[in-house]
Parts: C-alpha cells; structure tokens; sequence
C-alpha cells in the first residue's frame, strides 16, 4: 500500500485524510457517444496504434506513480498530461478528485498499458465526496492549461456530460462489488485543442459550478536525457 494524504472539503473547510492506495487503474475509451469513440479509433488505427480490447478499458499502473508533487521527471520529450476526474474508494465510500494521465506518447505508440506505468501521475491533494456531487455530477467542468514553448495555453476543457456516468464507469470496471477500498481510478478526458503535444508545465481543474468551488493543481515537467 502507498499512503497519501488528502484534504476532504465539505462546506469550505478542509479535513485531512490519509488514504492508503494500493490498486491504480487508468479508465480509456469513457465517452458516452459511440460514433465519435469508434470514429477516433479508427484515426488512431490508421496513425498505428491498436484499437482497445474494450470500450471502455481498464488500464493498470503502480499505486506509487499516484503522486501530489508540483514537479515530474520523465524520460525524453515525448510525454503530455490528460486532466481526468479521479475516483478514490475508501472505507465504502467515493470520493471525488482530480489529476493527470501524464503518458508517455513514443511508448503509448506500441504498448498503451506500458506508457501508462512510464510516468507519474499527478493529483491535486482536496477531494470531494461524490454523494455531494453526483446530482449535478454532469455539470462538472474539467480544464486544463499547458505552458508550451513560455505561453501558457488552454490545453483541455469539457463537461462530464460527454463521460459514462459514474455508476456506469465502476459497474464496468468492478461489477456489483463496486470501486475497492484503496483503488484511485482516473475517469477518462477530452481531446486536446490544438493536439497532443509535450508542455513544460501542465495544470489542471475540476470546477464544480452549482457549489461555486474547485480542485486545482499544476506540476512543472522536468525532462531527463534519452542517451541510448
């Protein structure tokens, strides 16, 4: 198990919670509409990457690539972030968070389930619990910024509405049983504007704009020499 501490909020005041993590699952192919799924698939066929075995899919990578650190190290310059809602069993109940899917692209181009163990996944440290936002859950804004070449840019902005609705997500992944005790699930995200492409600085939001709050955090992108 990999211990990380949290902050809950619940009606602006914030409660630590210390999770210990032990299962990392990466959901892929999580949008609700079908023809545009099965439309990208067959783009990213053509670019030679493998259709999924599934729609939706269910990744795994280390519990302890899980981090809440502002900085990553990775090989090379072919890795970008993808902001996700993230999903946190504990204790029978859900929470809410928000992180990255920084993916490895060079590796993800022959083994999708490698380049999700190659980097370290960023979360922000505040969760929500999901009993306090499934009724407007739909409503719920994921963004991001990218600084790219000094200029910081949106990179990835969209509402919930075009993801498999939560229940949907977990009974896919875990049957009746439901999300594990210890199991952070990263939920899925939007296409990039402009394209996928490497940041030095990726940033990242859930908004929640019936409750008028949200869950930030940005991480600096340290690139490592690929010698041979």
């Amino acid at each position: 198990m990999f211990d990380l501490t949290f902050n809950v909020e619940d009606k602006g005041a914030l409660t630590p919670l210390t999770l210990a993590i032990d299962q990392a699952v990466i959901a892929g192919w999580t949008g609700r509409d079908p023809v545009a799924r099965d439309k990208h698939i067959a783009e990213l066929e053509e670019l030679g990457i493998a259709r999924p075995a599934s729609t939706p899919i269910y990744y795994r990578c280390s519990a302890c690539r899980i981090t809440l650190s502002d900085r990553i190290e990775v090989s090379g310059e072919n890795s970008s972030g993808e902001v996700e809602f993230v999903l946190v069993g504990w204790q029978g109940r859900i929470f809410v968070g928000c992180g990255s899917d920084h993916t490895d692209r060079k590796v993800e181009s022959y083994s999708v389930t490698v380049s999700k163990q190659m980097c370290d996944k960023p979360m922000a440290s505040v969760l929500w619990e999901l009993e306090d936002v499934i009724a407007h859950w739909d409503r719920l804004i994921l963004r991001a910024w990218a600084t790219i070449d000094g200029a910081r840019v949106l990179y990835q902005e969209g509402t919930l509405d075009a993801m498999l609705p939560v229940k949907d997500l977990i009974d896919r992944g875990f049957g009746a049983a439901g999300l594990p005790d210890g199991c952070a699930m990263f939920g899925g995200t939007f296409a990039a504007r402009g394209g996928i492409r490497p940041a030095s600085r990726f940033e990242f939001e859930l908004e929640d704009p019936v409750l008028k709050r949200k869950i930030s955090h940005g991480y600096d992108v340290i690139t490592m020499p690929v010698l041979g």
